[in-house]
Order: structure tokens, then sequence, then C-alpha cells
């Protein structure tokens, strides 16, 4: 049985979008919940493709969150062994860290939905197909220094470093592709207080964005998916 594993950091932040996709390629999928679960004794080579979801919490708040310690090693050996590796949000911040890039607080949210620019690599990557401009969702206020060797794949205005990939194996994105309008309901929940406390927004704003924009942004963020799979021979 070809498995995946997903490391989630609160409940509503999932695959979404992404599972059928696995399932078609007949994947079996198990999560693993950061703080509760025990990443210390996770052995990093056991599955076929590990993915880093996203969270509310920074990469740099090891005092407070211990674990992170445990998942940036287990992201470290599994680099290093060039096994595939996906990470989202919070998961593509923890791949740069686990990389040795700084990653710091960015000092403005960018919540809500916007295109990207692709750069020339992203557009010769897996990403193509955002090249068009269709928006994808944004949800994050940190930001990272490029790990040396990765490759910079997309930015948006307020933040220059919003994607990339490190070797043939690695691919790190700060925005979200794997979201669906019905999963969103959940994060309009689960943020609520974040959204109450960032100015312009609300979640009547955001959701009528979301029934503008999600759509079309799950079915390419599917196809981009099933592309990387592809190059890395999933």
């Amino acid at each position: 049985m070809k498995t995946v594993l997903a490391i989630r950091h609160v409940a509503f932040e999932d695959l979404d979008a992404f599972a059928p996709v696995l399932a078609e390629r007949g994947y079996a999928v198990r999560y693993l919940e950061a703080g509760y679960d025990d990443l210390a004794a996770l052995d990093p080579s056991t599955d076929d493709l590990l993915v880093i979801l996203g969270g509310p919490i920074g990469v740099y708040e090891d005092d407070a969150y211990p674990f992170i310690h445990d998942e940036l090693r287990v992201l470290r050996a599994r680099l290093d062994a060039g096994r595939p590796t996906l990470g989202l949000c919070l998961g593509c911040q923890m791949i740069a860290r686990a990389l040795g890039a700084r990653v710091y607080p960015g000092g403005r949210k960018e919540i809500g939905w916007k295109p990207l620019a692709l750069t020339e690599a992203g557009r010769e990557s897996s990403l193509a197909a955002f090249a068009g401009g269709v928006p994808v969702l944004h949800w994050h206020g940190d930001t990272f220094d490029l790990p040396e060797g990765a490759e910079l794949l997309a930015s948006t205005d307020l933040y220059p470093h919003q994607a990339f990939s490190w070797g043939e194996h690695a691919l790190a994105l700060q925005f979200h592709v794997e979201t669906t309008a019905r999963g969103l309901e959940r994060w309009f929940i689960g943020h609520a207080c974040e959204i109450g406390q960032t100015s312009g927004l609300s979640v009547p704003a955001l959701r009528a964005d979301t029934a503008r924009y999600a759509a079309d942004a799950a079915a390419l963020g599917r196809r981009c998916f099933a592309a990387w799979l592809d190059r890395v021979g999933l």
C-alpha cells in the first residue's frame, strides 16, 4: 500500500482538495496531530510522501511549542534522504527553517484572495497553471528567507517569497491551493479571532471572495498537485 503522512497543526487545515488526487492514485492517507502525537518516534523514511500542513503558530515559537524541534528534525532527515516532501503555509516555513533559513514575522497580514507572480522557474514548474492570474488564498503573517540552494517559484507584492522548490523532491508553498469553499467554512470558525482582529477583514467578505475564486483555484490546485506528484515519481 502506498502511503501519505500529513502532519496537521489544527484539525480544520487538512488535505481537502488534494485528498481525491491521492485517492485516485491509490494512496492511503494518515494524519499525525502536532503537539499530541509523538513526532520524535516518527521514522521519516517510511511513507512515500510527507505533507506538512498549515497552522496559526510561528516556526520560531519553539519555546512555547517544543514539538517544533521534533518536526524540524523529521523534516531535515526527510529532505536529506531525498524523499518527496510538500509544505503548505506553516509547512512551507517549516521546510525553510529545516534548511537553515530564517523565518520571522512579516509585519503585515496577508489574508485573502490574490494572484501569484510566477518566476521563470515557476512558469516551468508544476505551478504553471497559475501563470494566468487565477487568485489563490493567502493566510499568513510570517515570512522567510530563501534557503540556500532553493529555487524561487512565486511572489506577491507583499511577500516576495511565496513558493520554492529544493532539489527534485521538495516543494514549499506559503499560499493555499489545497482548500475548497466548503472546507473554508471551518477556517472561518477556527480563525474567527484572527479575522476579527485584522483590519479590513470580515467573514462575509472572505466568503464572497471564496465563492468567486475557490472553485477555479481548487481545480488548478489539484492539477498542479498531480503534476508535482508526476515529477517526483508518485
